[in-house]
Formats: C-alpha cells, sequence, structure tokens
C-alpha cells in the first residue's frame, strides 16, 4: 500500500535547510550525572545519566557540537569528611582502636580505599588513637542526649589536618577521591554513559576563580553583610530569598561554587548550557540564573531540565 505525501513546499524546505546550517557548530554544553564523589552511584543517578545521554546524543543528531560534562565536587566540607572517614578506617587496620563518627561514611568501600591506602603507604600515615581522640567534642550517638555529630565530625577533620599535615591529608583525601571517581567511571562507561569533560570544583579554588566570582558580585553592589557572612542579593532577580555565598568562618558555600562554575561556563564560549538537575534542585534554577545576570551572562542561552525521583519497590 502506498500512501501518497503532500509535496513540500520550497519554503519550508529552504526554512528547514537554514535551521540545519544555524545549527552547524553551535556549541552545547550539557552537564548531567554531576554526582558528589563520596559513594558509589545509585539507580537514581542512572535515571538522570540515561535522560542526559540521550539528550545529547539527539542534539548531536540535529547537528550541534555537544560536550557532556560532569562536575566532579571534588571540594568542601563533604570531601573532607570523606578523607577523615578514609584515615579512621586506615588507622583501624593498622591497628588502632577508635570510635568510629556517626556522620562519617560508613561504606564498605571506605574500608577498601583505607586498605589500599595502607598497602601504598604502609604505616606513614599512623597516629595513637590517643593523639586523635584527645579533647574532641562528645559524638551524638544513638540513645544519648547529650553530643552534636556536626560539630564532632568537624573537630575529627580538624584534627585529621593537624596530625596529618596539609601534603599528607591532601594523600589521603585524594586516594579516596580518586578511587571514586574511578568506580563512577566505570559503572557510566558499562551504560554506555560517556563524558568529554570532567570538571573539577577544587580547580575554581586553586585557581581563584571564586575569589573572582565573589569580588565581582561585590563590585557591582549585589553583596551584604550580615551576621558575619556575605550574602547575595537573589531576591533582587527572582528568587524566594537571599542566599549565603560566604558563610561568618569565611568558608565558601557550594552556591559561590556555583556561581563561579556557571560564570566559567559562560566565559568558555558555549551557544547554549544546559544542566540537568534532580527534582530536589527546584530552588537552584532562580538562584543560578540570578549569578549568570548580576555576572553580566545571557540568561537566554540557560536552560534547566529536572529529572524527576522514581520509587523502587
Amino acid at each position: 500500500l502506498m500512501i501518497r505525501r503532500p509535496p513540500r513546499s520550497t519554503r519550508k524546505e529552504s526554512s528547514a535547510a537554514s535551521d540545519v546550517y544555524k545549527r552547524q557548530g553551535q556549541k552545547v554544553l550539557i552537564e548531567f550525572v554531576s554526582a558528589n564523589p563520596t559513594g558509589p552511584l545509585h539507580v537514581g543517578h542512572g535515571r538522570g545519566a540515561a535522560y542526559g545521554s540521550v539528550l545529547s546524543d539527539l542534539l548531536e543528531a540535529a547537528g550541534f557540537d555537544v560536550t557532556r560534562e560532569y562536575y566532579v565536587n571534588d571540594a568542601g566540607r563533604q570531601m573532607n569528611i570523606l578523607a577523615a572517614s578514609v584515615w579512621l578506617r586506615y588507622l583501624e587496620a593498622c591497628g588502632e582502636n577508635l570510635p568510629f563518627p556517626s556522620n562519617g561514611y560508613k561504606g564498605e568501600y571506605i574500608h577498601d580505599i583505607a586498605a589500599e591506602l595502607k598497602n601504598v603507604h604502609g604505616t606513614k600515615f599512623l597516629q595513637a588513637a590517643v593523639s586523635v581522640l584527645e579533647n574532641l567534642p562528645e559524638d551524638e550517638v544513638e540513645g544519648s542526649e547529650n553530643g552534636d555529630k556536626e560539630k564532632y565530625i568537624d573537630a575529627v577533620i580538624e584534627r585529621s589536618q593537624a596530625l596529618l599535615g596539609a601534603e599528607d591529608f591532601r594523600t589521603v583525601f585524594d586516594a579516596g577521591l580518586n578511587s571514586i571517581v574511578a568506580d563512577i567511571k566505570q559503572d557510566l562507561g558499562e551504560f554506555q554513559v560517556n563524558f568529554q569533560n570532567w570538571f573539577s570544583e577544587r580547580s575554581l579554588v586553586e585557581s581563584g576563580a571564586i575569589d573572582h566570582a565573589v569580588k565581582t558580585l561585590k563590585d557591582n553592589g549585589t553583596l551584604y553583610e550580615k551576621d558575619g557572612a556575605l550574602w547575595f542579593k537573589t531576591t533582587d532577580y527572582g528568587d524566594d530569598k537571599d542566599r549565603v555565598v560566604i558563610r561568618d568562618n569565611g568558608v565558601a558555600t557550594y552556591f559561590a561554587s556555583d556561581i563561579a562554575y556557571h560564570h566559567q561556563k559562560l566565559e568558555r564560549g558555549f551557544d547554549r548550557i544546559i544542566d540537568i538537575f534532580g527534582a530536589d534542585h527546584h530552588g537552584y534554577e532562580a538562584r543560578v540564573r540570578a549569578s549568570i545576570k548580576a555576572l553580566g551572562g545571557d540568561n537566554d542561552k540557560f536552560e534547566i531540565f529536572f529529572v524527576q525521583f522514581a520509587n523502587l519497590f
């Protein structure tokens, strides 16, 4: 059976050809998955990976020059918790007996990383348990009304950094980071999801990009001080409340990194920037758009797609 279609007009053919021509060479950056490298991927990350990979392939087939990017959150408090967790398990592997923090990372993979650390470095990072635990605040444990797990893990991190020193703490830190990122790359590769670029959050810190972005916002008059912290007036750009960029202890927030990262995305010269987030990040869109506008970027180039969660029974 033959089905005859009406001929397309020359005008439509010309328009379609023009659209394809416009797409040739247009650069699109798609960031997706970007799970924190503090543990293995789970099925929720897989759903976002499938969505981002398919969208990338479709845009590529339509003629766009697509770069797939994974943002590696390799800086900040959660990564310091990971490093401290690995070191404590390493001390256990060396024969020291210590209570493990209630707010530490407790997965079996931490034992594996610690064992490999000991295999490579021997007892180089060994410290007596008494030195580690001396004068630490009380941890928050089940069945007790005393203690504060947040203060305790922060104190453990500080003690780890003091006893190890900057260089050795960095070695332990990188042992955890590199092992987990390698595991993530393997899982995604087996899922046939591959990235052209793995962007390091730490590079934003070390290059001064965060300081530069914060200074630019200061110069623009979009930051103000309150309760010792530095706030970004995101409500001026449609957000529901202002956001902290520098905490009262002088430490930059994750939002400060996001500001510098998206500014850097624009500076790389992409014609379109796409973020794929989980549904719990809905609040991010307004604040990220606020930062792009405040830094003089073009919000028309920026899109966010949200992947809804699924419950498995």
